[in-house]
């Protein structure tokens, strides 16, 4: 039963990871189709991220007090429904809604599954379920541009849609069968719909204004992150209960420790996919070729470290995973025209290899470092930590380019230097967590 209860889980994170990633190849098509700007069809990826980022700590809440499988069933079916309605799209205003009610469902995936396996194993094995998921994430992420270019080039771009909703309700009726029904422990509590709704906003104004650089919009959100916290301690049920933040050493900054990998890291693939085109001349299909290393290594490895982080204190192995990210960091800073491809190729696979240690082990820390009534919130916690840490990424990355933009090696060795030491701050976070095998909460 469990393996089955893997196999829905991972179908449904590696559903959404396909669809992101797949979607960038068909951006073309659908402009040319549609005759929009480049400009415009950024939007069309952001607003996924955007709905799946900002919804997923109200929709890890609500699992947490209703049940964790109805909202999980709920986002494969909301999730099916935008993949569909965005297959038939008749125009980009029709496409941009639909993609915002898919980044909804896939939120609420994102929020649940984790939540799902970690109420299902015991602490001995959980580990290892949470890389198995993680590894899942990872095989979307890598085969997406390749299918995904298959499936634009020979069937439209809407066929990417269509081959979602038809494994998506493959998984829905896995799910149904294999996850079991948890018994709600907190149906009294009210769900705090004011903090929601604020926290939505909140998010949405730094998001947006940090990727478009408007500064007004994140004057705007910041003043209301604040009122959110202040509202959020004066709730008897919050949405986000800051006590974990102040009490909980392992949870706090192994969150911290994610958002720092992810902006550290997120990037690299933008500038690679550059450094490859523009510099060593390579056209888009074998930079893909070469860029692919690292989230296959991810994949491959990422059940191992999910393995490692049973038998090892997880702090030990995410921190050597950061490590690693960061030695794979300082080696792209020193690129040049003549750097070999076969260089490039080792600093992807340690890049990979370090993502793979820190990401698994550091899921299973934040998860196992709470009590099972906050698994919904923990597991969104890291979906959210995931998506400002992509933004903060690119923001800072577009930011160090702009300013050397007369020469693009000098801005691409500065950006790899800014997000090693990053990095290095990420690997101080890991290491200064407690031992998860002291917390009570996190043991089933």
């Amino acid at each position: 039963m469990r393996k089955m209860l893997l196999l829905s889980t991972g179908m449904a994170v590696f559903l959404v990871a396909f669809m992101g990633s797949s979607f960038n190849i068909a951006l073309p098509s659908i402009g040319t189709q549609f005759g929009l700007k480049a400009s415009t069809l950024g939007w069309l990826a952001l607003i996924y991220l955007l709905s799946a980022g900002v919804f997923a700590v109200p929709a890890g809440k609500f699992g947490d007090l209703k049940g964790r499988k109805p909202v999980f069933l709920s986002g494969i079916s909301l999730y099916a429904v935008g993949s569909f309605l965005s297959g038939i799209a008749s125009n980009a205003q029709e496409l941009f809604i639909f993609r915002f009610i898919q980044g909804i469902g896939a939120s609420m995936i994102f929020a649940t599954s984790v939540a799902i396996l970690t109420a299902s194993f015991p602490l001995e094995k959980r580990g290892q379920a949470l890389g198995i998921n993680v590894s899942c994430t990872y095989i979307g992420l890598s085969t997406g541009p390749f299918l995904g270019g298959l499936l634009t080039e020979n069937f439209t771009w809407r066929s990417l849609f269509f081959v979602n909703v038809i494994l998506s309700i493959l998984t829905f009726f896995i799910a149904l069968k294999t996850i079991k029904e948890e018994p709600i422990r907190n149906a009294e509590k009210m769900f705090d719909g004011l903090g929601t709704a604020i926290y939505t906003l909140t998010l949405s104004l730094l998001i947006i204004g940090l990727s478009k650089a408007h500064l007004w919009m994140l004057l705007g959100g910041t003043f209301l992150l604040f009122l959110f916290l202040f509202i959020e301690q004066q709730h008897p049920s919050p949405l986000i209960n800051i006590r974990l933040f102040r009490t909980n050493l392992t949870f706090s900054l192994s969150n911290l420790a994610a958002l720092l990998n992810y902006s550290a890291t997120f990037g690299v693939g933008f500038l690679m996919s550059l450094f490859l085109q523009q510099v060593k001349g390579l056209s888009p299909q074998n930079a893909g070729l070469i860029l692919i290393i690292q989230p296959i290594t991810m994949a491959l490895l990422a059940p191992i470290a999910g393995m490692l982080s049973d038998r090892i204190e997880p702090r030990v192995v995410a921190s050597f995973g950061m490590l690693l990210t960061t030695v794979s960091l300082i080696m792209f800073s020193t690129l040049t025209e003549n750097t070999r491809t076969s260089f490039i190729t080792v600093c992807l696979f340690i890049l990979g290899l370090g993502l793979a240690l820190f990401t698994s082990p550091n899921t299973n820390a934040i998860m196992s470092s709470v009590e099972r009534e906050f698994y919904g919130l923990a597991s969104a916690m890291v979906s959210t930590m995931r998506l400002i840490g992509q933004m903060t990424s690119m923001a800072l990355i577009t930011l160090i380019l702009s300013v050397f933009s007369s020469s693009f090696l000098q801005g691409l060795r500065v950006s790899f230097w800014v997000l090693a030491f990053l990095c290095i701050f990420g690997i101080f976070a890991s290491l200064g967590r407690g031992s998860i095998r002291k917390v009570k909460g996190g043991s089933t």
